[in-house]
């Protein structure tokens, strides 16, 4: 039988410089969310990017995009004419200097009427740059299964 070992908690502590990396990041990622820039949001992601969701049956989907897919659907969901605002509270836990999962508990705003979300984000560091290389989230899956 396997023995699993729980790791140290806490074994990696993150920097000022780590926390620091990853809140500019987000601050970046939500202005270009802000103004529709879709390959902008693009351009700092990892692809092939990996999605999880579930869809409205209950049962999870994963799979994932390429950076033409990413595109494609991010136009879609944000394409339209409304008065869009959000504000969100993030809250990361790095595994290590270079790989961070991000919760966020969001509320958006459109056309007067709030949804509250949580979704999570899995951050990675290649040469210095966070990335995002994977996207988690409900609610999502019967639009990802078309």
């Amino acid at each position: 039988m396997a023995e699993f070992v729980v790791p140290e908690a806490g074994a990696y502590a993150p920097t000022e410089e780590d926390l620091r990396g990853v809140e500019e990041w987000f601050a970046r990622y939500d202005a270009l969310s802000a103004e529709a820039d879709v390959e902008g949001m693009a351009d700092m992601a990892v692809f092939p990017l990996n999605l999880v969701s579930d869809d409205s049956k209950g049962d999870a989907w994963t799979g994932q995009w390429s950076r033409a897919e990413f595109v494609r659907t991010m136009r879609e969901v944000m394409g339209g004419d409304e008065d869009v605002s959000f504000e969100s509270v993030r809250t990361p836990h790095f595994l290590s200097a270079s790989l961070a999962v991000v919760f966020t508990d969001a509320v958006f705003t459109v056309d007067g009427r709030s949804q509250a979300v949580r979704y999570a984000d899995v951050l990675v560091k290649r040469d210095g740059v966070w990335a995002f290389q994977t996207m988690i989230q409900g609610g999502w899956g019967d639009l990802l299964r078309r």
